[in-house]
């Protein structure tokens, strides 16, 4: 991952985001060891603080829980929490502006499905 240092998007939510991405990947599973702030911002060349900032993110919303003296590991139910999380955050933001354009450009509700179900077909022949 590369992180945007133009975003508006901070750079430790940019680093949650991955995180979440790489759980719901299967690159990091259930109760496995998550990397460190020191880990983190070594690989992405960013502050430890930044780092840190973005893993206590997760363990706010319980993706992540703390051992310890031995680290920060992945919940049982992370997956389903970001799941849960970004179909009710940026699915639902995406829809809004997705719909928001298909007024402006006079688009009905069934031509609207219509075209979400052709690129759902066009990804699912990929």
């Amino acid at each position: 991952m590369v992180l945007n240092h133009d975003s508006t998007k901070p750079i430790y939510v940019q680093i949650a985001e991955w995180l979440e991405t790489e759980i719901l990947n299967d690159h990091i599973s259930t109760d496995e060891k998550m990397y460190s702030q020191y880990q983190l911002a070594e690989m992405f060349n960013i502050n430890p603080a930044t780092a840190a900032k973005g893993l206590n993110m997760l363990v706010n919303n319980d993706i992540l829980y703390k051992k310890r003296g031995l680290g920060m590991f992945v919940n049982p139910d992370a997956k389903g929490k970001i799941l849960l999380k970004r179909k009710n955050e940026n699915l639902k933001q995406m829809i809004r502006e997705l719909v928001q354009e298909a007024e402006y450009l006079k688009v009905d509700h069934d031509e609207l499905m219509e075209i979400v179900q052709q690129v759902r077909k066009e990804r699912k022949d990929r």
